[in-house]
């Protein structure tokens, strides 16, 4: 059986995620796409992961994909998480996960609205969606106290979780948003703010084709191998979320073939990707909290030394800000309330990785401009770098 080694998984990384400098791209959809999906539970990581990845980064052209074209679309998807895919991407992703969640969202609302008490139903909820939906046809897109303030259903107050420690009293408005946006029929338009703001405005969604599940699992499971195989079943269990016979099944579905990893351990990749990818000159990145290329798997010890991860990682797994060398973490950054862009390095990479890394963090610099970056998951070494 054959064995692909952990270089040979960084030299694929560098090609198909887009990092070294002649990989880079021109469109931030094919940036999503090359990724299978950006992580977007905090706004600004979109811009940077695609920044990233551009031959010549520009906010413009990734709101112009958001907003405008619409050809990137936010969604609630893999592990419960938001994030941004292709408008063709998207189908597969909502028949794979999205729908499912969106199914969850809508029960565990209804169970609040039942144990509230006060009569609120399926009726009830399903007149509130309608006088929304009618609202944001009518208004254009606007934030969510803009939708509750011009629909007095979404104004309503429940109690959550009555008589437990946890009692407490909300508006329904911020849960109803939720659930239409889990089902795709609104989506996050332009925020109110900067590219770095998650106060989304809401407008209409466009009507998405509609696929079985077990196809769209199989076409999800082909795409994250081309983007990130070779990958064990947990990776792929973890990164989306699902079973391990939703996983098994999607390997055999696409014929994916097991190979073994350095350490012996059985592994899968997509047919006819067992070949050796040629080696990349090294190469420097400064990619952001939750970026794909430290997210994309359960097990990151092929490109992440395990004495680092305290330092990168939250206590709930997410990765903070990272500097690349050679398609190894081997640091982390941080930009300071001045603006100031600063970095550790926690691998003596060499000379050369150092002005390497120099230049990127001056192109980062650069584009990113006068905005402010604070990731919302903040790591131990990004702390640091910015007490």
């Amino acid at each position: 059986m054959q064995r692909i080694s952990a270089e040979q998984r960084r030299i694929r990384i560098a090609r198909r995620h887009l990092l070294a400098p002649g990989e880079r791209v021109s469109s931030p959809v094919a940036v999503a796409d090359a990724l299978v999906a950006l992580h977007a539970t905090d706004a600004a990581t979109v811009f940077l992961s695609a920044c990233a990845r551009l031959a010549e980064p520009a906010v413009a052209e990734v709101e112009r994909s958001l907003y405008e074209d619409v050809s990137l679309v936010r969604m609630l998807s893999m592990r419960n998480t938001l994030f941004v895919v292709s408008d063709e991407m998207a189908p597969h992703v909502e028949a794979a996960n999205a729908r499912a969640v969106a199914a969850k969202e809508r029960r565990t609302l209804l169970k609040h609205l039942r144990e509230d008490g006060n009569g609120l139903d399926e009726r009830w909820l399903d007149e509130t969606e309608r006088s929304a939906l009618a609202f944001l046809n009518g208004s254009g897109p606007v934030s969510g106290s803009e939708l509750a303030a011009g629909v007095a259903a979404l104004r309503t107050k429940i109690t959550v979780f009555p008589g437990k420690k946890q009692e407490t009293v909300q508006g329904v408005a911020t849960r109803v948003i939720r659930v239409l946006a889990a089902e795709g029929r609104i989506r996050r338009d332009r925020p109110r703010g900067s590219w770095t703001s998650s106060q989304f405005r809401w407008a209409p969604a466009r009507p998405r084709p509609v696929e079985e599940t077990a196809p769209a699992q199989a076409e999800l499971a082909l795409r994250w191998l081309r983007a990130y195989g070779p990958g064990t079943e947990a990776d792929l269990k973890w990164w989306t979320g699902w079973g391990a016979r939703e996983v098994r099944t999607a390997l055999a579905a696409i014929g994916a073939v097991e190979v073994r990893l350095d350490n012996g351990a059985p592994a899968w990749v997509a047919p006819g990707d067992t070949e050796p990818y040629p080696a990349h000159a090294p190469w420097a990145a400064l990619l952001p909290a939750l970026d794909p290329s430290g997210m994309g798997w359960a097990d990151r010890g092929f490109h992440l030394p395990a004495e680092h991860r305290a330092a990168l990682f939250d206590r709930s797994g997410n990765i903070g800000p990272t500097v690349w060398w050679g398609g190894r973490i081997v640091g982390g950054w941080a930009q300071r309330g001045d603006g100031e862009l600063v970095w550790r390095l926690l691998t003596d990479p060499g000379r050369d990785a150092t002005v390497a890394i120099e230049a990127e963090a001056a192109r980062l610099a650069d584009w990113v401009g006068e905005a402010r970056i604070t990731p919302r998951f903040r790591t131990p070494l990004e702390r640091e770098l910015t007490a």
